[in-house]
């Protein structure tokens, strides 16, 4: 019997693991589908690239047709390893706006606004630049400057500079809005997630269990109470108990399908699948939220880009010296901006810039050299959902993101407005020595009606899926502002699903600070 379990050794269940096995007295057992953290392309940050096709660490879901987007089926790779997506993410270390979390309190998160929760980010941080009022410098998660960066990224900042945006040294300071250098989540040019940053310490106590490749069936309820998870592992089955609670850390796809699984959810959906309600919790899989990505590309005339490396070389550099362009995360420079839509003083686009091409999440290579352009919507109206396949826990959910799919086309304009932004930097002087020719959309589509179909044939996801198990006091919200689950007992959900709205940013950094929250609110700390 443990008094905790934790399923899902992501970047929310290896900080909860860390900080409830704190206590000598308490037993942890920390479960997780994927393998450990072996792999050297995990740790080294440019390996990234060569994660893309590695379905071994890859939970590999696509989502259904997409409406809105040419029918296509978007793939959604999620981290299935221990530090889950913090161990295949681009580590760009963003925290949001300040107010998107007072919003979050505003939307019945209550304890969550702004101020609330800053201290959980500077607790969980060590900034290689020291300590501030925003900033911490004795957390286990290291966030760095770049030690290396290709010379295109700095020509991007300059480019930003002269068609008319502000500079900005540090997107989680005082303003977000503008251009600059990301953070990474890395320490001495080493990739540092969760599995690093907070699992490692602890793997010595003898109070914690970690076990890897092993998949939760269901959570198991005596008189309403969660009390048990049953797991396979090695093609054995297993059932254990917890003792005070279990806590849900599966992200925004895996999260909501255990609780359906376990007869948590939309009545008439489990009962379609034949699955026992244990609570109608009609709120379980829907609010699925994404910011939407699309990439300019355009062809560079001197071959400085990363689209030329040479594998070997970039390897022995990295593991020789830990120096070189293996220590960059691709995506090195970006910012914030408003767009004439924005609401309030919130940026409502991010950018990201890759000094080489980048088509299809890198799976389509293109010839020669070139350099990318991400522009995505940070505050999509646009809502989705997630639903059950089957009741067999190893089908993958059916993903409704249903991007664009606002009815006053607010998404769509965002959207366009990114990829004509993204041109405009492109065009400024700092890019004439290394202008090609436009790669995408192509310099022959200029017209509206073709540049909304270039979007709804190019689209992706950059990855910040959340809000299916939304935190709140109404009737539809799944776990309450303390993350438990409403309707039973003992279980609560810590992960990017319970998100009340999408933060304007990269989503790594957030979780973390929900697991650092939450592990006080499980001691009775907060």
């Amino acid at each position: 019997m443990y008094d905790y379990i934790i399923v899902g050794a992501g970047s929310a269940g290896c900080v909860l693991a860390n900080r409830l096995s704190e206590d000598p007295d308490v037993r942890v057992l920390l479960l997780e589908a994927g393998p450990r953290d072996w792999h050297p392309f995990v740790h080294m940050p440019a390996g990234l690239a060569k994660l893309v096709g590695k379905k071994g660490v890859n939970w590999d879901y696509s989502t259904a047709p997409e409406p809105h987007l040419d029918g296509r089926m978007l793939w959604w790779p999620r981290g299935k390893v221990l530090g889950g997506s913090s161990s295949i993410n681009a580590m760009c270390y963003i925290r949001g706006h300040a107010r998107d979390y007072d919003e979050w309190a505003a939307l019945g998160a209550v304890g969550w606004d702004w101020r609330s929760v800053l201290p959980y980010f500077r607790r969980a941080e060590t900034n290689s630049r020291g300590a501030d009022a925003f900033h911490g410098d004795s957390g286990p998660l290291h966030v760095s400057d770049l030690k290396y960066t290709n010379e295109l990224s700095g020509v991007f900042i300059e480019a930003a500079r002269q068609a008319g945006f502000a500079l900005n040294r540090d997107f989680n300071g005082e303003r977000q809005e503008g251009f600059g250098w990301y953070q990474v989540t890395q320490k001495d040019g080493a990739r540092c997630s969760t599995a690093v940053a907070y699992l490692r310490p602890a793997r010595g106590r003898r109070n914690l269990t970690v076990v890897t490749r092993a998949q939760a069936q269901k959570v198991l309820f005596d008189q309403g109470r969660a009390n048990a998870v049953l797991y396979t592992a090695g093609g054995r089955a297993f059932c254990e108990g917890a003792d005070r609670e279990v806590i849900l850390c599966g992200g925004a796809i895996n999260s909501p399908q255990l609780l359906m699984l376990s007869g948590l959810g939309p009545a008439a959906e489990l009962r379609r699948h034949g699955i026992e309600v244990l609570a109608d919790l009609p709120g379980v899989g829907d609010n699925l939220q994404d910011h939407l990505d699309i990439c300019t590309l355009q062809r560079s005339l001197r071959p400085v880009t990363y689209d030329r490396l040479s594998d070997l070389s970039v390897a022995l550099r990295y593991y020789l010296g830990r120096g070189g362009p293996g220590t960059s995360n691709i995506a090195e420079a970006g910012g914030f901006a408003r767009s004439s839509l924005a609401e309030d003083e919130r940026p409502d686009l991010q950018f990201h810039f890759v000094p080489a091409q980048l088509d299809d999440h890198g799976r389509h290579r293109l010839p020669g050299d070139g350099y990318t352009v991400h522009a995505c919507a940070l505050r999509p109206r646009s809502r989705g959902r997630l639903r059950l396949a089957s009741a067999n826990p190893f089908d993958k959910p059916r993903i409704e993101a249903n991007y664009l799919s606002d009815p006053d086309g607010h998404d769509l304009k965002v959207m366009l407005e990114g990829l004509r932004l993204s041109r405009a930097i492109l065009a400024q002087p700092a890019f004439a020595p290394y202008r090609g020719e436009e790669i995408l959309p192509g310099d022959d589509v200029r017209a509206e009606a073709d540049l909304v179909a270039f979007i709804r044939r190019k689209a992706e996801t950059i990855y910040h899926p959340v809000g299916t198990c939304r935190m709140g006091t109404d009737e539809t919200a799944v776990v309450d502002p303390q993350l438990r689950v409403r309707g039973v007992t003992g279980l609560r959900v810590v992960d990017a699903s319970v998100m009340p709205k999408l933060i304007g940013g990269n989503t790594n950094a957030p979780v973390v600070m929900i697991a650092e929250r939450a592990a006080d609110l499980i001691r009775g700390e907060a």
